[in-house]
């Protein structure tokens, strides 16, 4: 399967689905669950790897982030989970040009497709081993790093101007560390 029929087969999940009001919800309830959400943006039960991503991408859709803490929120329980660095990864990338605009799409192993720009903006963070990664905001304060095969089919597009190298979409220039 071609990366343009994956990336339509995965957005048609956020776009038949509205994403529940979970910032708005304020449950008596708190607790945790033993779900984990790994580097790779792999999550697990119990230790046992989700088999399942239809179940994945429901908790993924009841998600919610405070301070640095990760839960899973319903209007009657909200349930901490660990989450190793942030809740999800870009897989796919496809980028649109017209009219001047170039515009980079990012599919995220969940489903969430998201355009960089001044909404969801690209950001380097370090890592623990050297270097840098991208990551980009998909909601409500809830990010993904953005793979290493997407990654180099991102830098394709780096420009140079004066203040160093940069990518740009949706009219945002975004900086990218020499």
């Amino acid at each position: 399967m071609e990366d343009k029929e994956l990336f339509t087969m995965l957005g048609k999940f956020t776009g038949e689905q509205k994403m529940p009001p979970v910032q708005d919800w304020r449950p008596d309830r708190v607790g945790e669950i033993d779900i984990h959400i790994d580097l790779q943006g792999r999550w697990f039960h119990e230790g046992g790897h989700f088999e399942r991503q239809d179940l994945a991408r429901m908790f993924a859709s009841i998600l919610r982030i405070e301070n640095t803490e990760y839960y899973l929120v319903t209007p009657a329980e909200k349930l901490r989970i660990r989450v190793d660095d942030v809740p999800f990864v870009v897989v796919l990338m496809k980028c649109k040009s017209d009219d001047m605009t170039q515009r980079f799409s990012f599919m995220t192993s969940m489903g969430d497709e998201v355009t960089a720009g001044a909404q969801h903006e690209i950001e380097w963070r370090p890592l623990s081993h050297g270097g840098s990664a991208p990551y980009i905001e998909v909601r409500d304060g809830l990010w993904a790093r953005i793979n290493q095969n997407v990654y180099y089919e991102l830098m394709n597009y780096v420009e140079e101007g004066p203040q160093g190298f940069f990518l740009r979409s949706s009219g945002v220039d975004f900086r990218v560390p020499e």
